[in-house]
């Protein structure tokens, strides 16, 4: 990866704003202007990196873990979310469920590609939107894994 700073506050604001910069400021102890910096692409703050513990506390009140999957691919290692809380929520059906949510997550992203590629250019609302549907095929394969590992193991 060319610029590995870039991508990280890029990953860094994605996570900002996924919690809310008001509550991101509380839960780090952070003011706004700071955690801006951690995010700016501004020449002045390249060397500027969010902390790691603000980045745990932040992920603990996001609905993904945006820095620490960046970091992830940058190693390319692969992650296993389920982004629920284990404790309330259960994951119903089985790997034939996941099997039909695949398929109609895949359907619902390739219509948005269809739709983005129409006039030659993806422009970055299109980009972000096809972004947000490839997490959501993601989750339907973590699912999918972590059905089968359930099958597997019982």
């Amino acid at each position: 990866m060319a610029d590995i700073g870039a991508y990280l506050k890029k990953h860094t604001e994605a996570l900002v704003k996924d919690v809310g910069i008001e509550a991101a400021c509380a839960l780090t102890g952070k003011s706004k202007a700071t955690l801006g910096r951690y995010y700016s692409d501004n020449a002045e703050h390249a060397d500027r990196f969010i902390p790691v513990d603000a980045v745990a506390r932040l992920e603990g009140a996001s609905s993904y873990p945006h820095v620490t999957s960046a970091l992830a691919e940058l190693k390319n290692i692969t992650l296993s979310y389920d982004g629920r809380n284990s404790d309330t929520e259960t994951r119903t059906g089985g790997v034939n469920a996941d099997v039909i949510a695949l398929s109609q997550r895949f359907a619902m992203l390739m219509t948005e590609y269809q739709t983005a590629i129409e006039d030659g250019i993806i422009t970055v609302n299109e980009a972000k939107r096809l972004l947000k549907e490839t997490v959501q095929l993601q989750q339907v394969l973590i699912d999918m894994k972590l059905h089968l590992e359930e099958e597997s193991t019982s």
